[in-house]
């Protein structure tokens, strides 16, 4: 399964802003500037986490991202969601009773094996997507990140 780059850019803003001190937040020029991605479509894809209620957004001279939630409670399943959907990536579209091999109705009244394997692996994705939080991830990192993040990130310690 292929992800959209989007994907990747929100699960480490999220990790980043989830290292931050409560109540401190984070703009989106400044996540930009952090990862070295384009910042109107930073922009833009933040907002997706913000209308998914993982993130909340304040306006003004210190205004920025933060979590909406404990990080305990923000799993990273909630975040691929929010740019991506629910939708599985696989769609079986029966090519099993089409061209020279195809197969007579009658053998096809159960769902094909290959679409119940594809269904199973995705689903299984999920479940461990959505047994995984943000305070998971951050508790994994190296003791060092946190500080180093958000001095990076925000320029205080």
């Amino acid at each position: 399964m292929k992800l959209p780059v989007s994907t990747e850019w929100l699960l480490h803003c999220a990790t980043s802003l989830a290292q931050l001190e409560a109540g401190a937040t984070a703009s989106a020029a400044q996540l930009a500037q952090y990862f070295d991605l384009p910042a109107a479509y930073l922009a833009k894809q933040l907002q997706a986490l913000v209308k998914a209620g993982v993130l909340t957004a304040t306006t003004g001279p210190r205004g920025g991202f933060r979590l909406a939630r404990p990080a305990s409670e923000i799993t990273l399943l909630q975040i691929v969601e929010a740019v991506d959907g629910a939708a599985s990536p696989y769609e079986c579209r029966e090519i099993r009773q089409q061209g020279r091999g195809a197969l007579p109705a009658e053998e096809c009244q159960n769902p094909c094996i290959l679409a119940e394997k594809m269904a199973e692996a995705h689903e299984a994705w999920r479940n461990n997507l959505a047994t995984t939080s943000l305070a998971e991830i951050i508790a994994a990192l190296p003791p060092s990140a946190p500080p180093r993040t958000r001095l990076r990130l925000t320029g205080t310690p």
